[in-house]
């Protein structure tokens, strides 16, 4: 009897250590999942910000030449380039921004559950009610 309890008792903890790793690799793969389509979503958005520049690059381009076309003098004084410059400067420091983000989310791993290898409180309290009822 005593062996057939001890086996019964190694067989529970080898089910719970599969178990175990079972649900730590679900929770890591899951984020994972997560942690990709946060930078999926990130590099989009850079993407959509480099549109942006370079946008904003041929509008910058194009009121310098429509001005150099119009002689007009000290281009780069005008108000209308500044907020051009002012604009670029923005989108730069936000692609710098989400850079550091996906950099970030890149370095993040999953929190690691303690090992069960040592009994849990609860799991010694279960047991013990049914050895006293034996």
């Amino acid at each position: 009897m005593n062996d057939f309890k001890d086996y019964k008792e190694e067989w529970k903890e080898s089910t719970e250590k599969l178990w175990e790793a079972t649900r730590n690799t679900f929770k890591s793969a899951t984020h994972r999942a997560g942690q990709y389509k946060d930078i999926v979503q990130k590099k989009i958005d850079m993407a959509s910000i480099h549109k942006k520049i370079t946008a904003a690059h041929t509008d910058l381009g194009k009121f310098i030449d429509d001005a150099r076309t119009a002689d007009k003098k000290n281009i780069l004084k005008d108000e209308m380039v500044n907020a051009i410059f002012q604009r670029i400067d923005d989108l730069k420091q936000e692609a710098a921004r989400l850079e550091e983000e996906i950099q970030m989310l890149r370095e993040t791993e999953p929190v690691q559950e303690p090992s069960t290898d040592e009994p849990t409180p609860t799991n010694s309290a279960d047991e013990e009610p049914q050895d006293q009822q034996k």
